[in-house]
């Protein structure tokens, strides 16, 4: 939950309609919607109750928004007190980002950026996909590195940049490990952890995909969302799984990672950066350019 969401659900409890709210935040009433869902989803409550006709505060709705206003005065006094103190040249530029982005391509390329904008206020959220795609939606990010959605926002531009290349993870003490590559007959009798597809379709497909491919359906251990789970679950024996090459990075004791054999079959998982059409937004356009200009030496190690 964050100040951007709170302020969405007063602007909703005060209109208690969607296109009007919509309206004075500037998004779409679809994305308006999935934000408040996001919101309800996040606190496990249910904040309005919605029907054909009229949208309506439950009990704990119009605690909820009362509390909100509270807190959202609080933090823009807050904000005004110490915005005194910032130059006014310094702008921000706010950056959404998958586990395997922030960790791999985004360090270096903002690197890169920086030499050229100096002044520029960097702020990274570093979520999933599907949660990152309705901030941008709403405005709240300026732009975000995702795996590419199965429909785009009509609002949105999507530019693919790479496939992002996969290892296997066993655990230290696994028979496999003293293999330089592994292909999927190798270990396709293992029990395997991946992600529930409704999070992470494209993680969930590449593994069901790869053993398709080798004419095997894989035998799920443990479903699990998190990097840091599923790799804690590999780490006490519990499974297998095939994850990004930038979780090499992380200190994960009693993990190995094997590199994959060439395949037709596991190509990687897609790595796409995604801001509005026709952004005029200077910092968003030079991150671009930067990208664009630098994207072989940026995606060599992905």
């Amino acid at each position: 939950m964050d100040i951007n969401q709170l302020r969405c659900f007063v602007v909703l409890g005060d209109e208690l309609h969607f296109g009007r709210a919509a309206r004075k935040l500037e998004m779409m009433p679809a994305s308006l919607s999935r934000f408040i869902k996001l919101l309800e989803e996040e606190l496990a409550i249910r904040l309005l109750n919605r029907s054909t006709r009229n949208v309506s505060l439950t009990p704990e709705g119009a605690e909820f928004l009362n509390e909100a206003r509270i807190v959202i005065a609080d933090f823009d006094a807050l904000r005004l007190r110490f915005q005194k103190n910032t130059p006014a040249h310094k702008r921000t530029l706010r950056i959404g980002a998958i586990d395997s982005a922030a960790r791999g391509l985004l360090p270096e390329l903002l690197i890169l950026f920086l030499r050229q904008h100096p002044d520029a206020d960097i702020h990274i959220t570093e979520d999933k996909s599907h949660s990152l795609i309705p901030r941008l939606i709403s405005g709240w990010l300026d732009i975000i590195f995702v795996r590419p959605p199965e429909h785009v926002d009509a609002t949105l531009t999507t530019r693919f940049i790479a496939n992002e290349s996969c290892v296997l993870a066993v655990p230290a003490d696994h028979r496999l490990v003293c293999y330089d590559s592994v292909s999927i007959g190798d270990f396709f009798n293992e029990p395997v952890i991946i992600p529930e597809r409704r999070t992470r379709p494209h993680s969930h497909d590449l593994t069901m995909n790869a053993f398709r491919a080798g004419g095997k359906s894989p035998v799920i251990a443990q479903y699990a969302e998190e990097k840091q789970t599923i790799l804690s679950l590999v780490a006490a024996g519990l499974g297998i799984a095939l994850v990004p090459s930038s979780y090499k990075n992380m200190n994960a004791d009693g993990v190995k990672y094997i590199a994959l054999s060439p395949s037709e079959s596991i190509k990687g998982l897609p790595l796409s950066v995604m801001w509005h059409q026709g952004n005029n937004n200077l910092y968003v356009n030079a991150l671009l350019d930067t990208l664009a200009g630098n994207i072989e030496e940026l995606t060599r190690n992905l």
